[in-house]
């Protein structure tokens, strides 16, 4: 790990005389250090630049300074490479961080050292079809939701997994969520929390039209097609972050990625503390 990427959250206050002290600390250390602080604008439109392909190509290791919306960015630009992400919580949430800035330094240390635990997490690859065409297409660590326009209509949606028929959908659209995504937006949408080691991902209705639809939990082997049935238009987005306009026609399809996400993780805690401390169980 001589190469370290660094990714912030866009347009974080004060951060700056931070990133100076840590990119100093590690190359005191003999690393080379990739630094990137897009802005929100940049990572809404997806814009590229040269710090973050450099991240995307050649960083042996990420350290992400945000919370939960920057690490599900960072394990998207180096999900072909899978490489291990220290996420530093100066978020809100941080489901997914494992450390904070006042301990930044420790864990780095015990990283070097090779004191640490690689936790792999199932990532989803999805892309877009209309006719012969691919319109879009992205990974997501978190989740794939296909959903209604800025219109209060339902939509309607054909379901597929392995090429067998699932049911015809009428609602709000539904979420493809990884076991990393069932704490996200599926849980709100009372979908299940399923342990990260799983290999398997949650087909999850929102605001089903009929009451008996309920979240099913496919395999990891499986593949899903959603094809828009109705007239409406709708919006198909990968983690919350990326969208593209769907219409009536298109295929959203969508399997496991080859790749998984590695997020650093250090020996003393369970997924129950993250639980504990993250949902308040157990406070009552």
């Amino acid at each position: 790990m001589n190469i370290i990427g660094i990714l912030t959250k866009p347009d974080s206050d004060n951060i700056q005389p931070v990133l100076t002290t840590i990119v100093k600390w590690l190359e005191d250390h003999q690393k080379v250090v990739i630094l990137d602080t897009p802005t929100k604008e940049e990572l809404r439109t997806n814009t590229k630049n040269t710090h973050r392909t450099h991240i995307a190509k050649e960083a042996e290791l990420l350290l992400v300074f945000g919370g939960d919306g920057t690490i599900l960015h960072a394990a998207r630009l180096v999900e072909k490479r899978s490489v291990p992400i220290l996420g530093i919580n100066i978020g809100g949430l941080g489901f997914l961080t494992e450390t904070t800035l006042d301990r930044i330094y420790d864990s780095l240390t015990h990283i070097f050292a090779d004191n640490y635990i690689l936790e792999k997490r199932l990532m989803l690859q999805a892309s877009i079809q209309r006719g012969q065409d691919i319109i879009g297409q992205s990974a997501a660590l978190n989740d794939v939701v296909v959903n209604k326009s800025h219109l209060a209509r339902m939509i309607s949606t054909k379901v597929f997994i392995n090429d067998s028929f699932m049911t015809n959908l009428r609602g709000d659209g539904l979420i493809i969520a990884t076991p990393t995504g069932s704490t996200g937006y599926s849980l709100s949408a009372n979908g299940p929390i399923l342990d990260p080691s799983l290999e398997v991902f949650t087909v999850n209705p929102l605001c089903p039209h009929t009451l008996s639809h309920r979240p099913y939990i496919a395999p990891s082997h499986a593949s899903i097609s959603i094809t828009l049935t109705s007239q409406e238009n709708a919006i198909a987005t990968f983690d919350g972050q990326i969208g593209f306009d769907i219409q009536s026609g298109d295929v959203v399809n969508i399997q496991a990625s080859k790749h998984q996400a590695q997020l650093i993780r250090f020996p003393g805690r369970s997924y129950f503390d993250v639980l504990r401390n993250k949902l308040k169980w157990g406070d009552g």
